[in-house]
């Protein structure tokens, strides 16, 4: 931002006082740069690239987020490496469904919100609070969904304080519920909630719910075309994520790649599942 005295001070905005929330200062200092602060646009934007589907398991002491690769545009494939999982702080992640380059703008604000906050006031939010701050951006996105521009997105975590895994869907609205077992969002998301009932159980391990997890992605690849399955040749597999009491963990490829491969081996012999 420019200095309207043209002397190195800092504008009035950034001096003057206010609440520990960084999208509360944005709505004053540069409004414009809000996700859903744009203006209405000329029509509906329908060629616009979009992320598809996102899994969360959770088991005893945290919970499990995954998501494909795969952003589409119409009937094409716009991305085949889109990291729709990320984390949001050290004990919680979020990934997205929906227009891909106002999910990622949503995912950044959101992890700048929950910094900002933890160095302002020298502690972090609770879960819930995350939750509901996620919440607030996406009810401000909604005149931009209501013209092709919606994201919804899906947030788990791991609660400090009841030392157990969480996690929130959200509708397009802001509308926010807490799933106590596991949740899919996006395109894909009736396929794997179908797989994920199927094979959850309460007291899995980590590893079951990592696997599980990936299956269910795997199950969505193979009836929703816009969910994209596990890439061999160009070995790019879905990301996942676990939050535990250590905090958040993304695996690495080479920690997904023997999951990817059991399931496979496994299909071989009964393609159905």
């Amino acid at each position: 931002m420019p200095d309207p005295t043209g002397v190195g001070r800092l504008p009035a905005v950034f001096m003057t006082p206010g609440t520990s929330s960084f999208t509360d200062f944005l709505s004053v200092a540069a409004p414009d740069l809000l996700p859903g602060a744009r203006g209405p646009l000329p029509a509906p934007v329908t060629d616009a690239a979009h992320g598809t589907t996102i899994v969360a398991v959770t088991f005893p002491g945290g919970v499990i987020m995954a998501g494909d690769r795969r952003a589409t545009q119409g009937h094409m494939i716009a991305q085949r490496d889109v990291e729709k999982v990320q984390h949001a702080d050290e004990f919680s992640c979020v990934g997205y469904a929906g227009t891909a380059g106002v999910g990622a703008e949503l995912i950044r604000l959101f992890q700048v919100e929950l910094e900002h906050y933890e160095k302002i006031e020298g502690s972090t939010l609770s879960l819930d609070a995350k939750a509901n701050r996620l919440a607030f951006m996406v009810k401000g996105n909604l005149p931009m969904a209501m013209q092709g521009l919606a994201v919804i997105p899906l947030f788990a975590g791991y609660d400090t304080e009841t030392g157990q895994g969480r996690i929130f869907s959200y509708d397009v609205a802001a509308a926010k519920s807490e799933e106590r077992t596991y949740e899919s969002i996006g395109s894909g998301s009736i396929f794997a909630k179908g797989s994920l009932k199927k094979r959850f159980r309460p007291d899995h391990s980590e590893a079951d719910a990592i696997r599980i997890s990936v299956e269910a992605l795997y199950d969505a690849a193979d009836d929703d075309s816009a969910t994209g399955g596990p890439d061999l040749i160009r070995k790019l597999y879905p990301i996942v994520a676990s939050v535990t009491a250590d905090g958040y963990r993304r695996l690495t490829d080479d920690e997904v790649a023997p999951v990817i491969d059991s399931i496979i081996a496994g299909r071989a012999q009964n393609p159905g599942g």
